[in-house]
């Protein structure tokens, strides 16, 4: 493996401070390592939050760490852009039928590609993220690989990077455990030291949920439960938008009594097809060409690689296809509009590039 981080001088450097532990933390490093640091947090939601990194309260713990760190901060207006880049698409994802994964989209168009421009336009040298991940430099160029906690690994969400960005990217959390991000943040002592991770998808208010945030954007419509071999209508769901490829909760038993997966949504005919666990097994995952991502060299067809197809998802042997994932053990089926990454078969720690799986 080569160079950690592989940056040497000190340099000037935005951080993305978001509010919570793990970017404050980033830029407490930056400084104890010598580098010129300002931060800057995204005001991305104008509507109601409790959750994620887009509250009210998230953008003035940022600014509280700043001031306790002795650095500038700054905040950047993007609603917008991410009303345009994420909000809309999420709703329209489900109303399609699909799942999107809204936190690769905002990392894809907001954090490293509005915000890396603005830093550009700014004169900063590098972005830095509180991200548990990892860029090394080795055979020449800048490479992701997970973060050293890997109950914490956050490549799957920034597997989308590319080479150009990875560059100009810098990760200082990566080699820390959580533990150790949490000991950084008492040992200066910043106010953000204690606070407890987000987790939910930051637009969305637990008070109304995604049923109620989706209703309030789009029609939620009920769907039947159709028997995906016999054709067999065998149940309904009160709103088909909701609904998830791979989903077992809430679509009944067949006569076994072996709970029913979802196996593919048609929200214009107004069904979701079902199959008994074992029936559902996928062996192959077919991604959208014009999505592929690589962090760096380009898998070949035919080369093997592994997949992960969750955030924290088990990774998977595959091998990789021109426009499809060929599995060695069969997986549930596995949702259109979520983002499979692709790790080396032989590092299995660095991520070698993401595409957005399609039907």
């Amino acid at each position: 493996m080569g160079e950690p981080g592989g940056r040497l001088g000190a340099v000037n450097v935005l951080v993305a401070m978001s509010g919570g532990v793990d970017s404050s933390s980033a830029a407490a490093l930056l400084l104890e390592q010598g580098h010129q640091v300002t931060g800057v947090t995204l005001r991305l939601w104008g509507g109601p939050s409790d959750a994620g990194c887009c509250s009210v309260s998230d953008v003035e713990d940022a600014r509280q760490v700043a001031a306790e760190l002795g650095i500038d901060h700054h905040v950047f207006n993007m609603s917008e852009e991410f009303e345009t880049h994420v909000v809309a698409p999420y709703v329209a994802e489900h109303a399609a039928g699909r799942t999107p994964n809204p936190c690769i989209e905002c990392n894809r168009h907001l954090k490293f590609t509005a915000l890396l421009a603005a830093a550009d336009r700014l004169g900063f040298d590098r972005l830095a993220t509180g991200h548990h991940a990892r860029i090394v430099v080795a055979d020449g160029g800048a490479q992701l690989w997970r973060g050293v906690d890997s109950g914490k690994d956050q490549s799957y969400v920034l597997s989308m990077l590319t080479p150009a960005k990875l560059d100009r990217v810098m990760l200082p959390i990566g080699e820390l455990t959580k533990a150790e991000v949490r000991a950084v943040a008492v040992s200066h002592g910043l106010r953000t030291a204690a606070k407890a991770e987000s987790q939910d998808t930051c637009f969305i208010s637990s008070s109304i949920g995604r049923r109620g945030f989706l209703a309030e954007r789009t029609d939620l419509t009920p769907g039947a439960l159709v028997e995906r071999e016999s054709g067999d209508v065998v149940g309904e769901v009160a709103h088909l938008q909701l609904v998830t490829v791979g989903q077992r909760k809430g679509l009944g038993v067949d006569a076994l009594g072996q709970h029913r997966v979802a196996v593919a949504i048609d929200p214009v005919g107004h069904r979701v097809l079902v199959a008994a666990p074992d029936e559902a097994l996928v062996d192959q995952v077919r991604f959208d060409q014009g999505s592929l991502t690589w962090t760096g060299l380009p898998l070949l067809p035919g080369e093997p690689t592994l997949v992960q197809m969750r955030s924290h998802g088990e990774p998977r042997l595959a091998t990789f296809a021109e426009a499809a994932l060929h599995l060695v053990d069969p997986v549930d089926p596995v949702a259109p509009g979520q983002t499979v990454a692709f790790y080396d078969s032989v590092e299995p720690d660095r991520v070698r590039g993401s595409a957005v799986v399609i039907p």
